[in-house]
């Protein structure tokens, strides 16, 4: 299971997305790893693929999670704490709340990879002072 954040997503769809080619590469190679967000970077996606292409694109994300390519963690009340005091600790970067939440779920699951094209999470560091993988 790999971690994705929001900019994968809208790229892995839209086609005229810089990223495209880039994030459609790395999936390729991630075929036998499911995708895992979160509920803000699910709906962060759905509002910019509404944005670059319409339902059309918005309808591509839904069938990803129908087919179980892309999983949706559930938080549960401490993970929704974490993420507060995560985004006041990293303010001056800022973290977002997408962000935020990845982290959090890295930490609760234990996962060290994540797919996105934030350079910010180079600089987070997860409860035991770890980095995440940042792929690509």
């Amino acid at each position: 299971m790999i971690l994705t954040d929001t900019g994968p997503l809208v790229a892995l769809l839209d086609k005229d997305d810089g990223s495209h080619g880039d994030c459609v590469n790395v999936a390729k190679h991630l075929r036998t790893c499911t995708m895992l967000t979160t509920w803000p970077c699910f709906t962060e996606a759905m509002y910019l693929l509404g944005e670059v292409g319409g339902y059309r694109y918005q309808a591509e994300l839904w069938k990803m999670k129908m087919l179980k390519r892309l999983m949706l963690h559930a938080f549960t009340h401490p993970e929704v704490e974490r993420m507060a005091a995560l985004m006041e600790k990293y303010y001056d970067v800022p973290m977002d709340l997408a962000d935020a939440s990845l982290i959090v779920v890295a930490e609760s699951l234990s996962l060290r990879r994540v797919f996105t094209l934030d350079s910010d999470f180079r600089i987070y560091r997860l409860a035991d002072k770890t980095a995440m993988e940042v792929i690509p």
